[in-house]
């Protein structure tokens, strides 16, 4: 039955998702052709809280626990699993103060009205996941962009997402490079929870009636072992998924 009533309710989901994407696009232009950085950011911001809204057609319910203490105006590398595209806005809304930068494949740098202008124009890198000539400079460059600007990288070292929710083992290569060009940000481990329900059917059905979550673990530093810290930045991440 839950299943039959997700018919309808995902048609409806991805009318008000794409008409989300459509609508916010003119003031993404505006805010960046005639604003600011701050005020294009400010429009993303509320953009993706629209999203997360749209999610509430599908009687999803969200969670953001943070007890930790974030410094600011210190430039910060966001280390979290991935389980759906819908990371992304609540990880953009939640911890929207820290200015969050997202390292994503090149392809969705076109074609998608707000995010493709989003990830071209906000900051934000765009690699080539085959092309490691392209990817290594492209990714220094966005650490040190980080640095300078105190902001918020955010990666998904899984590389792709977990189908069932289940961790995938970290790949080093993106978080050392961000390490060695942003040596004094420091790092926060985040989990997400329970976003994989929602495509557990593909892309439609939607899931219905899903908890999300997403828990700010203990931040750390960054330290010469990189190995070390990946393995406790990784501990730290998978020991809070429940699937």
């Amino acid at each position: 039955m839950k299943k039959v009533l997700s018919y309808p309710l995902s048609i409806l989901f991805y009318i008000f998702f794409g008409l989300t994407l459509v609508i916010f696009h003119p003031p993404q232009w505006i805010a960046f052709k005639l604003g600011s950085p701050a005020a294009h950011r400010k429009v993303v911001d509320y953009m993706n809280l629209c999203l997360l809204g749209c999610l509430l057609i599908l009687g999803v319910r969200f969670s953001y626990r943070n007890k930790q203490n974030l410094p600011k105006n210190t430039a910060k590398i966001i280390v979290s699993n991935h389980q759906s595209m819908f990371d992304i806005p609540m990880i953009i809304w939640f911890m929207r103060r820290h200015k969050t930068k997202f390292i994503s494949k090149i392809e969705l740098g076109k074609g998608i009205p707000s995010i493709s202008f989003n990830l071209k124009h906000g900051g934000n890198a765009l690699i080539d996941r085959k092309n490691p000539k392209q990817s290594i400079p492209v990714l220094s460059k966005f650490a040190k962009f980080i640095s300078e600007n105190k902001f918020a990288a955010v990666i998904f070292p899984e590389g792709t997402r977990s189908r069932d929710g289940a961790p995938k083992k970290f790949a080093s290569t993106g978080l050392k490079i961000l390490f060695k060009n942003a040596p004094e940000a420091v790092v926060v481990p985040v989990t997400i929870n329970n976003s994989w329900k929602l495509v557990r059917f593909g892309n439609f059905p939607m899931g219905i009636g899903i908890h999300l979550t997403l828990d700010v673990h203990e931040p750390l530093s960054v330290s010469k072992d990189t190995d070390s810290l990946i393995e406790t930045i990784e501990q730290r991440v998978t020991q809070a998924v429940r699937t």
